[in-house]
């Protein structure tokens, strides 16, 4: 039997989209989800992590900025791949470098539109709103050196009402994440797209 291949998840808040990852790949032989990684002491998703008895490891802003301590963890437990679900920091060069190409991210709205420093949650669903866009939708894409500019590997869409509020369009697009973004990540990891 093959060895499975090891995901890390980055995430900075709820670690809703962190949860339904862990879930999907629960039973799966291919993939394991080896542990969590968050920048946020609070962070809800240590909460989850703890429940799914998965590893979960909080560093400092300046530790993911500086990389080295991150990258030496993700080293000594052998990770793979790396998913970013709600992560806001950028990922520092040298993790870049060491995971070309294996490191992906889910944004909330149809890249390139609403996408960049800042753009993250409830400020997108707002600008959407404030644009008057017909549509939105989820951009699962490679990350590089710069927010929300790596290859789009993949991208749905959600129709948005005249009268949608942007917790509407949250919803929607939220909806499309837990959909999706697993089902992609598998795709991802195991070269099928």
């Amino acid at each position: 039997m093959n060895t499975p291949i090891k995901v890390a998840i980055f995430a900075s808040g709820n670690g809703s989209n962190a949860e339904n990852i862990a879930k999907y790949f629960e039973n799966n032989e291919s993939i394991i989800i080896d542990s969590f990684y968050t920048n946020k002491v609070d962070a809800y998703v240590i909460e989850r992590a703890k429940n799914l008895g998965i590893h979960c490891l909080y560093y400092k802003n300046s530790d993911f900025r500086e990389g080295n301590i991150v990258l030496g963890e993700l080293e000594e437990r052998g990770v793979d791949f790396i998913v970013l679900a709600g992560f806001l920091l950028k990922v520092p060069e040298n993790i870049i470098q060491k995971y070309p190409n294996k490191i992906l991210n889910i944004h909330p709205a149809l890249l390139p539109k609403f996408g960049g420093k800042g753009m993250y949650g409830d400020r997108v669903h707002q600008a959407v709103k404030e644009a008057g866009e017909k549509e939105s939708g989820i951009t699962i894409h490679y990350v590089n050196e710069c927010f929300d500019d790596g290859e789009v590997v993949f991208q749905a869409k959600c129709e948005v009402l005249i009268n949608d509020s942007a917790d509407d369009i949250a919803e929607k697009v939220h909806a499309l994440e837990y959909k999706y973004f697993p089902e992609i990540i598998e795709k991802v990891v195991l070269g099928k797209i």
